[in-house]
């Protein structure tokens, strides 16, 4: 229930994204840092992230798949980011991921693992590039690397309350679900 807890407190964080344009900066140890505090400086990577793992957990096998595809998918867009690679609509489907993650996780909704992997690794990629853009400057490598620790950190978090306390009583992904989808169309509604 602890671990519940901490979770929805930190997916009601008052940040409203991740997206500040501030960069990692700093060199080291520091960038290193700076990375591994990122996701957590936002509701909607937070949000994302910590929704991954409750659906892997209820809906998907194995249950460390998605969460693995999401990571490595995460840091491809993260490198493509600090590349300076023009991704299209990133705002947009940053936004559409907590939609159709949070409804997932409501639902319980099942798909099988190819779509599974590659739907959470589409969104992921999308979700690198925001962070890569921001991470560009400074000590680029130990800021991703730290930004991808926090990022399994996360996961695992969200796998721990999926299989501790949302498999146990069905109106909990329910609300959760609803409370990450209602962000992902609060978000989407600002953009339009």
């Amino acid at each position: 229930m602890r671990l519940f807890l901490f979770a929805a407190a930190a997916a009601l964080s008052t940040a409203a994204a991740a997206h500040t344009g501030a960069g990692a900066g700093g060199h080291g140890h520091s960038a290193f840092l700076a990375g591994l505090l990122h996701p957590l400086a936002g509701a909607d990577h937070l949000a994302a992230m910590l929704a991954v793992g409750m659906w892997s957990a209820l809906a998907v096998r194995p249950a460390w798949l998605a969460p693995a595809g999401f990571v490595a998918l995460l840091a491809l867009g993260a490198i493509a980011g600090l590349a300076d690679l023009q991704v299209p609509a990133i705002e947009p489907m940053l936004a559409a991921s907590l939609l159709v993650l949070g409804l997932l996780v409501a639902t319980r909704r099942g798909l099988p693992l190819v779509a599974a992997v590659g739907l959470v690794g589409g969104f992921a990629f999308f979700h690198g590039t925001a962070h890569g853009i921001e991470l560009a400057g400074g000590a680029q490598w130990p800021a991703l690397a730290g930004m991808l620790l926090a990022s399994a950190g996360l996961h695992l978090a969200g796998l721990a309350v999926g299989r501790l306390v949302l498999t146990r009583h069905c109106w909990l992904p329910r609300i959760s679900g609803a409370g990450v989808a209602l962000l992902g169309a609060t978000l989407l509604a600002r953009l339009a």
